[in-house]
């Protein structure tokens, strides 16, 4: 897991959320702007998956689980996928809400992927 790229993500995925969350909560259906914001927070995890794989391939492991690492990447991967789904279905200021959601669970994942690349708790 890329240092650099774990910290980037962290803060837009967490900005993403909470603009959508916000958006959500003051009755703003989902739109382009959430939607993409989401759209962001998948291409940034698939981004991830392709390093960690390049560095594993490389020979690097993760410090606790490797396989417990791309578990979790995977899963995550799922999140926005469902989010923006359900958005596209059900056109309501909830739907906007759930994207938030999704973003911001998906940047708790990432740390804990952090936590499991590194070693720290």
């Amino acid at each position: 897991m890329l240092n650099w790229l774990y910290e980037g993500q962290l803060w837009i995925y967490s900005i993403a959320g909470m603009l959508a969350v916000i958006l959500g909560l003051i009755k703003r259906k989902p739109s382009g702007l959430t939607i993409a914001c989401v759209a962001l927070v998948e291409l940034g995890l698939l981004l991830q998956l392709g390093a960690s794989v390049v560095l594993v391939i490389g020979g690097e492991r993760a410090k606790q689980d490797t396989f417990e690492f791309f578990a979790y990447l995977l899963v995550a991967i799922l999140i926005p996928v469902g989010a923006a789904f359900w958005a596209l279905i059900e056109r309501t200021r909830w739907s906007t809400v759930i994207l938030g959601v999704g973003a911001l669970t998906v940047a708790v994942m990432l740390v804990r992927m952090n936590q499991i690349w590194t070693g720290s708790n």
